[in-house]
């Protein structure tokens, strides 16, 4: 059984935190307050979804949807174990499907459709699931006239599902163009990290690209690229402020700026596009008739 001493560490570990950045030690509470941001040095914590959405939506105005898809093991995978145990052991953790959540909700009043990764489910790796929900939320922006906000979090595409988890980043695109030619915004967020298939594709498909400070950003792993190409890279390599100075992002936004930025943008690029064209919907009703 565990003794007094153990209990006592455990409830000092949750009272404290510490900053990977600047190693600085800070009351968690404290740390929470600040939205997860380090108070010393400005490191942005992973949020998990939940904070995420608190963070980021009115409150009483979250709809999730297309919460009902689950993968299945279509390659039969094995690695150290089989793919069934791994989605299992993370569907209990996290008590989700998958590694993306989408659904509908306002932030300071503007309506939008906005997916979240999850990286604590499988590293927030890209499968059939995820590519499948994120498509049908483009679809359903652009039915309903809404921007679309996805919060990228993710190592990349699912090696458990093979090609079929690297074929969603075509799916994605080509549900973010009918958003395009719809005449509805799309405002890409990469988090830390944001990598692999989910950077080659879809965060860097928003019409506007905008990172937390220090994201990890990258398609390839910094060692991979050194023993590649002989080179040492600086230090800043692949961290979103490197990308804004390479033209690679549009903007770099501070979390406690994230949510009036984009009900900002929303204001800004939704005012018109909402009375331009019809839906899907409206646009197949006209043709009837």
């Amino acid at each position: 059984m565990e003794n007094a001493a153990e209990r006592q560490e455990g409830m000092a570990d949750d009272l404290w935190t510490k900053c990977p950045a600047c190693k600085g030690i800070t009351f968690r509470k404290e740390v929470e307050r600040n939205l997860n941001v380090c108070l010393k040095c400005d490191y942005h914590f992973r949020l998990t979804v939940e904070q995420r959405l608190a963070v980021t939506i009115d409150r009483g105005t979250w709809r999730e949807r297309f919460a009902e898809l689950a993968g299945t093991d279509p390659l039969e995978f094995i690695d150290s174990k089989p793919y069934p145990e791994r989605l299992a052991q993370a569907r209990r953790a996290t008590g989700r499907n998958d590694a993306v959540v989408v659904g509908t909700g306002k932030i300071e009043g503007q309506r939008a459709a906005v997916g979240i990764m999850d990286f604590s489910f499988m590293g927030g790796s890209m499968g059939i699931v995820v590519g499948e929900k994120l498509a049908r939320l483009f679809d359903y922006a652009a039915e309903q006239r809404l921007g679309v906000i996805v919060f990228s979090s993710s190592g990349g595409a699912r090696m458990q599902e093979g090609a079929l988890a690297l074929m969603q980043m075509a799916k994605v695109a080509l549900a973010i163009g009918r958003l395009r030619d719809a005449r509805l915004p799309y405002i890409s967020v990469l988090c830390d990290p944001t990598a692999g298939g989910v950077a080659a594709s879809f965060s860097m498909l928003g019409d506007l690209n905008i990172a937390e400070p220090g994201a990890l950003v990258g398609f390839a792993g910094r060692r991979v690229i050194e023993q590649t190409t002989n080179e040492r890279l600086p230090d800043s390599f692949q961290r979103a402020e490197f990308l804004l100075e390479h033209g690679m992002l549009d903007m770099i936004v501070a979390r406690d700026r994230m949510r009036f930025t984009l009900a900002t943008l929303l204001r800004m690029l939704t005012s018109n596009s909402r009375k331009a064209a019809p839906g899907r919907g409206q646009a197949r009703k006209a043709h009837r008739s």
